[in-house]
């Protein structure tokens, strides 16, 4: 017996549905699985792409060696390689494993298919936290797939010596490659486990939201996907490969700063490559920002997000997408007083006076929460209804909601409706949040408390999941014994509150939002 792999004649092997001492077995393109589960089964670790090691460290996702036997897919993978800032779990550069949920009791029922981007700043995370374990969706009718990619310098290192070995003449990227490479393994497989590979939604949140928004215009995703939900993404700035853009060094240039050549950085230990670009602060504004991003390249990224929607350079999918009440207190803004926010202002490209007139802050002590606000609008707010009103255009299929529920951790760190807020009532996993379940490490010296839940957000969570589901059914969440959503148009851009209560509403921030899409996202020559 090898590590993962229990091997069997393929004659002895039960289809799915039935039980084994291995339980349900699938059999995909590259072997046969086994996973776990009665009501709902569940597949973890399964790999949609080869070990991107030795050679294959940035270089595209290549296609999985078929394995012999069973792989017994009960537990999760290691995740890809990051800070541990946040304790997520074993790391490993084999990282490139999707999970699967399903209710399906056999292969053939064409469920609705929802695929799974994990945030992090394209720097951390991992499929495997708790939040978004797929159960809860899955009874819900669909099959769930949640998946990890590579992060950091590892998913989107360039080097001029990269861009040389590619027959592309590029590099980075290599995580959205894997973004791509798992919606093709979905396509190739999912129907063995009872979905259907042409009614696929992918959603997402933060980094997530952010890829949500990039698949929307990768030309190697066409087909791949047929819905697309992002929640809390932000337009990424325009980074390229080659040329400098609004004063950003050309990634390829950053790369070679780095004064290795590639072979010496291949063999590099995984801890000796993170150590090469350690964690930075990811806010806007701050004064910093993460270094390795999705780049510009001509080929993954063909432009910039909003240039190519305004070409109509994209797929035409039915779209929802929405933000949280208070996105920018996560990010700790560095704003302790008036003048530092005036910094800060300027940072974002906003005129410090007009910026304290649309975010007051009438002294020192008011001065962070300003600019939390502001730094939450133009990161996350702003290019949501930017991406929402070119999708508008296209699809009368659009939605917007607006998240506005205070959770009990919210209210202890000050932080309000705090980014992530959101995430377990879309995966329908009360009392789990991003941080997990209390006691948390991260809140270890905080002295933050378990959170408390009402029937009202167990209301909440079931509507919002039931949404989700709904919208991933038909593209549009309206459904039966649900709210009614309005769709969101250019004339009259309608959104629904998900909060205390749940109602619609009109025109979300449109004073700030004007006039932030007039100081940052009028087109440039």
């Amino acid at each position: 017996m090898t590590k993962g792999l229990l091997f069997m004649s393929a004659l002895c092997l039960p289809l799915m549905g039935a039980t084994s001492g291995l339980e349900t077995m699938v059999r995909t393109e590259s072997g046969l699985v086994a996973g776990s589960g009665t009501a709902i089964r569940v597949y973890k670790g399964i790999p949609y792409a080869a070990a991107p090691v030795g050679e294959l460290r940035w270089k595209p996702p290549q296609p999985v060696k078929p394995w012999p036997g069973v792989l017994v897919a009960k537990n999760f993978s290691p995740i890809c390689p990051q800070s541990d800032r946040y304790n997520l779990g074993a790391q490993s550069e084999d990282c490139l494993k999707l999970n699967v949920w399903t209710p399906a009791r056999s292969a053939g029922e064409k469920l609705p298919v929802m695929v799974w981007i994990h945030g992090g700043s394209f720097q951390v995370g991992a499929s495997s936290q708790s939040v978004y374990d797929g159960e809860a969706l899955a009874a819900q009718g669909v099959v769930v797939v949640t998946i990890d990619y590579r992060l950091g310098i590892l998913g989107f290192f360039c080097h001029p010596k990269l861009s040389a070995e590619s027959p592309n003449g590029v590099s980075g990227n290599y995580g959205l490659l894997d973004m791509v490479a798992s919606l093709e393994w979905v396509k190739q497989n999912i129907a063995a486990f009872g979905g259907d590979p042409g009614n696929v939604t992918i959603f997402g949140e933060s980094a997530g939201g952010a890829a949500v928004f990039l698949l929307l215009e990768i030309p190697q995703a066409k087909g791949l996907f047929h819905k697309a939900i992002s929640e809390s993404g932000g337009i990424l700035p325009p980074i390229r490969l080659k040329d400098e853009s609004a004063g950003i060094m050309p990634l390829e240039a950053q790369g070679e700063k780095l004064g290795l050549d590639i072979s010496a950085l291949r063999k590099l230990s995984t801890a000796d490559v993170l150590k090469l670009a350690p964690w930075r602060n990811a806010g806007v504004g701050s004064g910093d920002r993460v270094a390795w991003l999705p780049v510009i390249d001509g080929w993954v990224l063909p432009d910039e997000t909003l240039r190519l929607l305004r070409m109509g350079r994209f797929h035409n999918v039915p779209f929802l997408a929405g933000t949280n009440t208070d996105e920018g207190t996560l990010f700790n803004p560095p704003v302790k007083d008036l003048e530092t926010f005036r910094t800060f202002a300027k940072r974002v490209g906003v005129p410090a006076d007009a910026a304290l007139e649309l975010y007051p802050a009438a002294n020192d002590s008011e001065a962070h929460a300003a600019a939390a606000k502001l730094g939450g609008d133009v990161q996350f707010l702003l290019g949501t209804r930017a991406v929402l009103r070119e999708m508008a255009k296209a699809n009368p299929k659009t939605f917007q909601y607006y998240f506005t529920r205070l959770t009990g951790i919210g209210r202890q760190l000050g932080w309000g409706v705090f980014h992530t807020s959101e995430l377990q009532y879309v995966f329908g996993n009360l009392p789990d949040g991003y941080f997990g379940t209390e006691p948390s490490p991260l809140f270890g010296d905080l002295g933050v408390k378990a959170d408390s839940y009402t029937d009202v957000d167990a209301s909440l969570a079931k509507t919002m999941s039931a949404q989700w589901v709904q919208f991933a059914r038909s593209g549009d969440p309206n459904g039966p014994g649900l709210p009614q959503w309005p769709r969101f148009n250019v004339d009259r851009e309608a959104y629904l509150e998900l909060g205390d209560r749940v109602v619609t509403g009109e025109s979300l921030r449109k004073k700030h939002l004007d006039f932030l899409n007039q100081m940052l996202l009028e087109p440039r020559p």
